[in-house]
């Protein structure tokens, strides 16, 4: 029997760490119900991570000492309604060049040519040059993504915030951040990652689990945006884009109207080698498509972890 690891994603600051992981188990639970299952681990052999707090504070300017004391804490956290960090005026060039990557690369979708779209959109005597980055340019590419899928502008700007640009870009952030997910790996555990989540555990395994012997039966991303250009490119920058060994399988799940995501992780997306199995059929129940407890409670998804845990 493996351990299990649990990685959430965003937005998960002043929330009950505890309540969160009890959240995903219920999930899982679910959807292993469906097939005849039940949850084969005791609760201690499930680790959840818990990083939302100090992911917020450090995008908030706290001192890397002081958030990464947040990392590691068992107890219980302060409940709360979450935070939502989104974008304003008064971003840097670089943070809203993100945001507006992955808003372009979502209406890529709908339109050939995503920047044409904007410039025919945009009101008379009004232009938007390509690479002027700006307030008013990101909201035209938002308020055109929304005409194609009502939501979509909100969830690009949910989860392409700047607490995931300064993750991607601070090595001061991202080296809290991998630190405390890495104390939760096991020497022999399957890991499980959500969304920004599955970012973070890629990170943390292709460059920690091979000196630190870990064995890593399988590893299962859900709604992950690795696939997304800028994501990519910003990962590439840290290291190079590899299979993390010694990870002996890789398992991903999308909703294909889950606009974080954008892409499976195939060999058009994300070509690694061993290639990356995916599942592009998830229906995924929470009102946003993106929902973790609408990917555990898929029947296929909940038996692929359990018989990773469980096989000898």
């Amino acid at each position: 029997m493996r351990d299990l690891v649990f990685v959430h994603g965003r937005d998960q600051a002043r929330k009950n760490g505890q309540a969160l992981k009890d959240e995903w188990m219920a999930a899982w639970a679910e959807g292993l119900k469906k097939s005849g299952l039940t949850v084969p681990l005791p609760a201690n052999r499930i680790h959840f991570p818990y990083y939302g707090d100090t992911l917020e504070q450090l995008t908030a300017g706290a001192a890397p000492g002081d958030a990464a004391k947040i990392v590691v804490r068992k107890s219980a956290f302060g409940r709360g309604g979450g935070s939502a960090q989104g974008f304003a005026p008064g971003m840097t060039p670089e943070e809203l060049a993100f945001i507006r990557a992955v808003a372009l690369e979502s209406l890529g979708r709908f339109e050939r040519d995503p920047e044409a779209a904007i410039r025919r959109d945009l009101p008379a005597n009004t232009s938007v040059e390509r690479g002027i980055l700006n307030w008013e340019g990101v909201q035209a590419v938002l308020q055109l993504l929304d005409r194609y899928l009502p939501g979509a502008s909100d969830m690009s700007v949910w989860w392409a915030t700047r607490d995931v640009f300064r993750y991607l870009s601070q090595r001061e952030t991202r080296a809290v951040i991998d630190a405390g997910v890495a104390s939760a790996i096991s020497e022999n555990a399957v890991v499980v990652a959500h969304s920004l989540g599955s970012v973070v555990a890629y990170n943390v395994l292709r460059q920690q689990a091979a000196p630190r012997r870990w064995n890593v039966p399988l590893f299962v991303t859900l709604g992950s945006p690795l696939a997304v250009t800028v994501v990519k490119r910003k990962l590439a920058e840290i290291a190079p884009l590899d299979f993390p060994a010694p990870v002996a399988a890789w398992f991903n799940a999308m909703d294909e109207r889950d606009v974080v995501p954008l892409y499976p992780l195939d060999r058009d997306n994300f070509p690694l080698t061993p290639a990356i199995t995916n599942k592009t059929d998830v229906h995924n129940g929470t009102p946003n498509a993106h929902g973790i407890s609408g990917y555990l409670s898929d029947p296929d998804v909940a038996k692929t972890i359990h018989a990773a845990v469980t096989a000898v």
